[in-house]
């Protein structure tokens, strides 16, 4: 640690700048001068994927500032980001998978994203950044974060499954493994909408063709490629669950998944999108105790129900692994929609996103 970066991360120079702390006063000279916060600045935008009527798919290259401690394979990343003319400059974060292979501290990396409307009004941080965000636009980062990554010693044979934007985590972990010329086999499952929809296309055909022990398989259903079944994939990877498996992508292909590996401890899982929950079965009441607001349970998560009565609780990913919305919840049932737990504890801390309330329950917010 250099001198400078020393003095800047002194309690002495702490107290002189409080309230506002010594990274504000950087960020007025230079926004990618940090003695604690982590920034970056687009440098480069890709777009992967642009069909009409669709949204589009970029890739966005970062050069973090040095307080970044690099990432591994897998992990993901909250990005906050104020956008013009929305929430009164008020910073906006949201949860993006690191796309790029291993990063080491201040290395640049990407943020693979797709312009989805992720915000219930107005533009949302993947739409802004995908289609108005110009190469020079500062973004504050968290240190990766995330435990849906490969072992330090990587298996002989391992199976990489996803599905759309879930394709992220699973392609950092092969540019990691081709990056560190592994020996091993690498059986890829990738499922997209069309061959127009299929993100990185070049460079996956370009693995196609050179081998290097990766056995490709990109499935498009409007083709008529087959579902991943037990009996598909055992003609595919013979003994599949006993082969160390990692699939990321929306909730009814990892829901599928998880049926055809049955309780094998060897498949690691990460959602791209919670498992949606029923409306309308749950009854009773739900109450934001702080706002005042009281509604019929609709079954829906406590975040959705909570948007739908007008607030605007903070949320990250709306998958549940950021706890950016993180509530305590003071009464009543809730359902983890992703792992299917419920808990009946008092004055509990909740993940409203992926929380579904059971009957009458209050949350304060």
């Amino acid at each position: 640690m250099s001198l400078a970066t020393t003095v800047l991360r002194s309690k002495a120079l702490a107290a002189l700048t409080s309230p506002h702390g010594v990274d504000r006063y950087l960020e007025l000279v230079n926004p990618m001068w940090a003695a604690h916060e982590v920034r970056a600045r687009i440098v480069e935008k890709t777009v992967e994927v642009d069909v009409e009527g669709h949204p589009r798919v970029a890739t966005l290259t970062l050069q973090p500032t040095s307080t970044w401690r690099g990432h591994r394979a897998g992990q993901h990343v909250q990005v906050g980001v104020a956008i013009p003319g929305e929430g009164g400059g008020r910073r906006t974060t949201r949860v993006f998978t690191i796309s790029s292979l291993d990063s080491r501290p201040g290395d640049r990396f990407t943020l693979t994203m797709r312009a989805n409307p992720d915000a219930p009004e107005g533009r949302g941080v993947s739409r802004y950044l995908v289609d108005e965000a110009p190469v020079g636009t500062i973004v504050h980062l968290s240190q990766a974060e995330g435990d849906f990554v490969l072992p330090d010693s990587v298996p002989e044979h391992i199976v990489l499954i996803s599905g759309g934007s879930g394709i992220t985590p699973v392609m950092s972990m092969l540019r990691s493994l081709q990056n560190r010329t592994h020996r091993g086999r690498i059986t890829f499952i990738h499922y997209a909408q069309s061959p127009e929809h299929q993100i990185y296309a070049d460079e996956l055909r370009e693995v196609a063709r050179t081998g290097y022990g990766v056995d490709l398989h990109l499935l498009h259903p409007e083709l008529g490629d087959p579902n991943l079944s037990p009996a598909w994939l055992e003609r595919l990877v013979p003994g599949y669950s006993d082969v160390p498996t990692w699939v990321c992508g929306p909730a009814p292909l990892v829901e599928g998944v998880k049926d055809a590996y049955g309780d094998s401890e060897n498949l690691h899982v990460e959602y791209f999108k919670p498992p949606r929950t029923t409306a309308g079965e749950a009854g009773g009441e739900v109450t934001f105790t702080r706002s005042g607001k009281t509604a019929p349970n609709t079954g829906e998560s406590l975040l959705e129900q909570a948007e739908a009565l007008g607030l605007s609780p903070e949320y990250g990913c709306r998958m549940g692994i950021c706890f950016s919305c993180v509530s305590r919840k003071t009464d009543g049932v809730t359902r983890d929609v992703v792992s299917g737990e419920t808990s009946t504890l008092p004055d509990e801390e909740i993940r409203i996103c992926v929380s579904a309330p059971e009957g009458d329950c209050a949350v304060d917010l």
